[in-house]
Parts: C-alpha cells; sequence; structure tokens
C-alpha cells in the first residue's frame, strides 16, 4: 500500500499516451497521432435517440480527471510519502513538458490537456501539503494566521 501512495496516478494516462504515440506509425507525425486520436473506438446508443461516439483522446481525457481527483485526494497527507509524491509528479510534469515541446507526435491537444493536469497535480499537492503542514505545526495560539 505504501508503494501506492508514491507513485503518482497521473502516470497511468502519460504511459497510455506514449504507448499510443510510440507504437506503429503514430510517431513519425502529429497527423497520425491526431487521427489515432480522434477516431471512434465506441459508440454508445443515447435515450434521446443519437449515438454517443468516444474517442480514445476523449476517453484518456476522462481517465486523466479521474486520476487528478484521486491525486488532490492523497495529497492532503503531510508524511514522507506525499513528499515523495510530489517529487515524482514533478519529475513527471517535466517528462510531459520535454515529450510536447520535442517530439511531434506528442503535440496533440490531448497530450497538452494530460500535461497541464500533471502540472495541476504539482501544484495542488505541493499547496495542499504546505496548507496542511502549516495547520498541524501552528498547535500554539502564537502560530496561529
Amino acid at each position: 500500500m505504501r508503494v501506492l501512495s508514491v507513485f503518482p496516478l497521473m502516470t497511468v494516462p502519460v504511459v497510455i499516451y506514449n504507448l499510443l504515440a510510440l507504437t506503429g506509425q503514430a510517431l513519425s507525425s502529429v497527423d497520425e497521432m491526431r487521427v489515432r486520436l480522434d477516431t471512434d473506438f465506441l459508440v454508445v446508443p443515447m435515450a434521446s435517440g443519437v449515438n454517443w461516439a468516444i474517442t480514445p483522446g476523449h476517453a484518456l481525457t476522462s481517465l486523466a480527471l479521474v486520476c487528478l481527483f484521486f491525486e488532490l485526494i492523497k495529497s492532503t497527507g503531510t508524511g514522507r510519502a506525499a513528499v515523495m509524491n510530489h517529487a515524482f509528479s514533478l519529475i513527471l510534469f517535466i517528462i510531459c513538458l520535454i515529450q510536447f515541446l520535442l517530439m511531434p507526435a506528442f503535440a496533440t491537444s490531448v497530450f497538452f490537456i494530460v500535461g497541464t493536469m500533471t502540472l495541476l497535480d504539482v501544484l495542488a499537492g505541493f499547496m495542499v501539503t504546505i496548507a496542511s503542514a502549516r495547520r498541524d505545526f501552528g498547535v500554539d495560539a502564537g502560530f496561529a494566521d
């Protein structure tokens, strides 16, 4: 369980995008990656009579939102595992930034949104941890805000 608390959940959508981008011919151009992300892979009939088409890009963005939600819940800890999680989240954001700027297959809106979520994970994690630590440290009335 301790390993899971250190492991940033935002790694999951980033790894899935990397698998999509680095397998097949999608690595060669951003246009091929856009086609791969925008092709319908699931169609759900709705009660209104229309079909809801889900693409890999939509699914990956939704998965990243769910992972970000759980990362925000995990960020309320102030222990050593929480600090390590924030450090690994920062490393993950740096990797995402490098991939977005330097690798053609990663210059898509889907990856930009996932990368932005990794940045939000880093910022929110540090801010929540600092606020929680300040609240834990401020036991005496002299330390209160």
